[in-house]
């Protein structure tokens, strides 16, 4: 019965939030990223695996993510017209091309 007063205090901070793993292709528009997440299947008929791609646009508040990282975003609320998704992490920098640093600072 003690562990009931003080099981209030403990929240479950896991969300049923949908959550998808993929490259950032672009990140030329304001605290916004596009993410292409790359979906396999099995055919129905011949069972070979089918690679599908979907591009996701997501928030990125502080503009952390570079073009090529691999990142996880988690559904959210409409944010604008496309936007559904936001940036909760980035899991795996890019290697640093030499001309994109330029790109990225004139920007």
């Amino acid at each position: 019965m003690a562990q009931q007063a003080t099981g209030s205090e403990t929240r479950k901070t896991d969300s049923h939030r949908n959550e998808k793993v993929g490259y950032v292709r672009s990140t030329k528009m304001a605290k916004t990223i596009v993410v292409e997440v790359v979906m396999q299947k099995a055919h129905a008929k011949y069972k070979r695996l089918i690679a599908k791609s979907k591009k996701f646009y997501a928030h990125d508040e502080q503009n952390a993510a570079r073009t090529g990282d691999v990142v996880r975003i988690v559904e959210t609320r409409p944010m604008s017209k496309l936007k559904r998704w936001r940036l909760a992490e980035v899991i795996q920098r890019a290697a640093i091309v030499p001309g994109e640093e330029k790109l990225e600072q004139a920007s």
